[in-house]
C-alpha cells in the first residue's frame, strides 16, 4: 500500500486533475490519495474568514469567486449534476455558516471554514476518478484523524487516530481511497487544521499508521531543489536526502516539505519521494535512512514575513534564566514561533514569524518589564552546506541584522 499526496498546484485546473488521474492509473495497486485544496483556494478562504470575522461587505463577493472557480473546473471535467450533488451541498453548508454571527475566537472560525477547500477539492477529484473508471471511496478524514483543541495547529491524538484510521482505510471495501490533507477534528467533532501546508503531514500520518510501503508527494518541481525557483534561477535537484537533513531543511523554512512530515516516516523507516507531477516517470528526490554523511551543494532557504524582536531588561541587569522564562512563557501563550535566538549580556534577540495580528500588543506586554526594539518585513536566510561564495551571494549588500554560523549552516536575518 502506498500513499500519494497531490498539492494545490497539481489539482488547480481540469488539465491538472486529468494529469493526477493519469498518475494514479499509471501506478496501480492499493493507495490512499491525499488531496489539498485546489490552486490558491486556501488563500482565498483565509480572506473569506477575515472578511466574515470583520463582517465587512466583501464576504459575499469572495465566496462567489471561490464557487465560480470550482464550478468552472467541474464544467471542464465534464461532471454532470449527479456527480456534483455533494459539492453543491458543501457550498450550501459554507454559505449557511457565513450567515451566522461569528464567535469571538478567530482561530476557531478559521478552521471551521478553511476546511471546505479540501472537502470540495476531494469531492471533485473523487467524482472524476470514478467517472474515469478508477473506482474509489471518498473518506472524510475528520472522522478518523483526531487532534486536541489547538485550532490552526492541532496536536494529533495518535492513539485514537490509529484505531479510527485503520478502520476507515481497511482496504476491504476499496483499493483506492481519496481523502483530505491539512484537516482533522476534535473528539467533539469540531474541525481543526494541522498548520499551513499541513497536507504533507497528513500523508505522513497515514503512511505511519497504515504501515505504507512509501509516501509520494507530487509537486510542480523536479524534486527537492537546493533553492526555491521562485527566488533563485540556478537551482539544482538533490537526488537524495537523509531524514535528518530533510527535517533540518524543512524546519529552516524549505517550502517543499512541511516540517512535521519527516518524524512519522522516519519512526517506521518509510521512504518519502518528492516527484514532479508533470513528469511522473522522473526520479525526483528520495528521502530515506542514510548512514553516511552527505556532502551537498549549498542549499538556500528564505523564510519570509519575519520580525526581529530585541528585549533588554529595563533596569540594565543581565539577561538571565528568569528573564528568558518570562519572555518565552509569553511567546508560548501567544503561540508565536521563534525561529532564531541570539543572546548577549543585556540583549535577547528573537526572530519570529510575524503575527497576522497582535504584534503591537505583544510589544506592549513586553514593555512592562523590558526595553523593546523590533523590525518587521525581514527574511530569515539559511544556507546549509555553505561556502564563502554562497554567503556573498546571499548577503549581496543587503542589511544583515543577525548572523549565526555553525559547521554546516549559516543563518542571517536580512532586509
Amino acid at each position: 500500500m502506498k500513499v500519494y499526496k497531490f498539492g494545490g498546484a497539481s489539482v488547480s485546473s481540469a488539465s491538472a486533475i486529468n494529469n493526477a488521474a493519469s498518475i494514479v492509473e499509471m501506478y496501480p495497486g492499493k493507495k490512499v490519495i491525499v488531496v489539498s485544496a485546489m490552486g490558491k483556494t486556501t488563500n482565498e478562504l483565509e480572506d473569506l474568514v477575515k472578511s466574515y470575522f470583520k463582517r465587512d461587505q466583501k464576504t459575499s463577493a469572495i465566496f462567489e469567486k471561490i464557487k465560480e472557480y470550482h464550478e468552472a473546473i467541474i464544467s471542464s471535467l465534464g461532471l454532470d449534476q449527479v456527480d456534483i450533488t455533494f459539492v453543491e451541498d458543501l457550498f450550501d453548508s459554507l454559505q449557511e455558516r457565513l450567515s451566522r454571527t461569528p464567535s469571538l475566537q478567530f482561530d476557531y472560525e478559521y478552521d471551521q471554514m478553511v476546511c471546505y477547500g479540501e472537502l470540495i477539492s476531494t469531492a471533485i477529484v473523487s467524482s472524476f476518478l470514478n467517472k474515469k473508471g478508477l473506482l474509489n471511496k471518498w473518506v472524510d478524514i475528520r472522522q478518523s484523524l483526531r487532534t486536541d483543541e489547538t485550532y490552526r495547529e492541532g496536536i494529533v491524538d495518535w492513539q485514537w487516530s490509529e484505531m479510527l484510521i485503520n478502520n476507515s482505510f481497511n482496504f476491504q471495501d476499496a483499493d483506492l481511497y481519496v481523502t483530505q490533507g491539512f484537516i482533522a477534528s476534535t473528539t467533539t467533532n469540531q474541525t481543526t487544521t494541522l498548520g499551513r501546508e499541513g497536507s504533507d503531514f497528513t500523508a505522513a500520518i497515514l503512511g505511519n499508521l497504515l504501515n505504507a510501503e512509501s509516501v509520494t508527494i507530487w509537486k510542480n518541481v523536479p524534486g527537492v531543489l537546493n533553492a526555491d525557483p521562485v527566488d533563485f534561477t540556478d537551482t539544482e535537484r538533490l537526488e537524495e536526502l537523509s531524514y535528518k537533513e530533510a527535517i533540518e531543511l524543512a524546519y529552516s523554512g524549505a517550502k517543499v516539505i512541511h516540517p512535521k512530515t519527516i518524524k512519522p516516516l522516519r519512526n517506521k523507516n518509510i521512504p518519502l519521494f518528492v516527484k514532479p507531477f508533470d513528469f511522473p516517470d522522473q526520479a525526483g528526490t528520495m528521502i530515506h535512512k542514510i548512514d553516511h554523511q552527505l556532502d551537498l551543494v549549498p542549499v538556500f532557504i528564505l523564510k519570509k514575513s519575519q520580525a526581529l524582536v530585541t528585549v533588554s531588561p529595563a533596569d540594565f541587569s543581565f539577561i538571565g534564566i528568569d528573564q528568558l522564562y518570562e519572555v518565552f512563557n509569553l511567546f508560548k501563550k501567544r503561540r508565536i514561533k521563534v525561529n532564531l535566538i541570539q543572546q548577549s549580556a543585556i540583549d535577547l534577540s528573537l526572530c519570529i514569524d510575524e503575527p497576522e495580528v497582535g504584534l503591537e500588543s505583544l510589544v506592549f506586554e513586553l514593555r512592562k518589564k523590558f526595553d523593546v526594539r523590533y523590525n518587521t518585513g525581514l527574511v530569515l536566510a539559511t544556507i546549509r552546506f555553505y561556502n564563502e561564495s554562497a554567503i556573498q551571494k546571499m548577503k549581496n549588500d543587503r542589511k544583515v541584522f543577525v548572523e549565526q554560523k555553525s559547521r554546516r549552516t549559516i543563518r542571517m536575518v536580512i532586509k
